[in-house]
């Protein structure tokens, strides 16, 4: 993953900066839907055949569309609706499978379907206002997310947080972003996701020191450590004219990424796109 320097950002390259590592942690989301109307806790005793049998369905489904594939996570749903037919869970996960295959039209359907049912859901209106964002629908992506984060009860704020920075920064609007972002790393500083999103919004807004911060936060554990983390490090590394760090990443790259888009970059000296 990479991020345009400051003053020379491609709007379509741009686009695709800050959602990558967001998109499935913003999908799987789908797969978590509250049920505020229901007054007691459901607990395993609770639960019929049919309420186990969609919930396993549901779980292979998430996990199928997580790795991309789309029609066999659209088959799991259908099953799961068929043992429990109009699941929020299951619609709200079909949505962002037909989001996914193109199909925006039925996908904003059970978005709509959703919310018609219950306009108090966190987690719907996190997946449609991620949707359209998507959809480049931005002031009304940002009404969704507002709407989802005003919610007392909504669980996962700082999720809607990195939702709301990172399309921001895909509109190009940095400020704002980095308010979001900083909010979502404020409520949850051990999410990784949350520090490169950051990170690459100060990288490209000139702020290189404290863009390093964020990105040696990613890179300093090395479970959370990816290309993406150490292709941002590197670059600014590069802007602050640290040639030894820089080379040391690079090496790191090709080593442990060598079939990676940034390594691909780093070796065609495309440190800017």
């Amino acid at each position: 993953m990479t991020v345009p320097s400051p003053g020379s950002v491609s709007p379509r390259r741009s686009a695709r900066t800050l959602s990558v590592v967001l998109l499935i942690a913003a999908a799987l989301a789908g797969c978590v839907t509250t049920s505020p109307q229901q007054q007691q806790p459901r607990t395993e005793s609770d639960k019929t055949d049919n309420d186990r049998r969609a919930q396993v369905r549901l779980e292979l489904a998430s996990g199928y569309f997580a790795r991309g594939q789309y029609e066999t996570a659209l088959d799991e749903v259908k099953l799961a609706m068929a043992a429990k037919p109009d699941l929020p869970e299951a619609i709200s996960l079909r949505s962002l499978i037909y989001a996914a295959m193109g199909e925006y039209a039925m996908a904003e359907d059970g978005f709509k379907q959703l919310l018609a049912r219950d306009r108090n859901n966190g987690d719907t209106l996190h997946n449609y206002g991620w949707f359209l964002c998507q959809r480049q629908r931005y002031a009304e992506a940002y009404q969704q997310f507002e709407a989802a984060v005003a919610l007392p009860a909504y669980r996962t704020p700082s999720r809607t947080l990195l939702a709301w920075g990172a399309c921001e920064a895909r509109e190009g609007r940095l400020v704002p972003a980095q308010v979001h972002l900083s909010k979502a790393f404020e409520a949850e500083p051990g999410n990784p996701t949350i520090a490169l999103n950051l990170g690459e919004v100060l990288y490209r807004q000139g702020e290189y020191e404290r863009a390093r911060f964020y990105a040696r936060r990613v890179n300093s554990n090395v479970e959370q450590a990816n290309a993406a983390s150490l292709w941002l490090e590197l670059r600014i590394e590069r802007r602050l004219g640290n040639a030894a760090n820089m080379e040391d990443l690079g090496q790191q790259l090709r080593r442990k990424y060598p079939q990676a888009a940034e390594t691909q970059a780093l070796n065609n000296g495309r440190f800017d796109e």
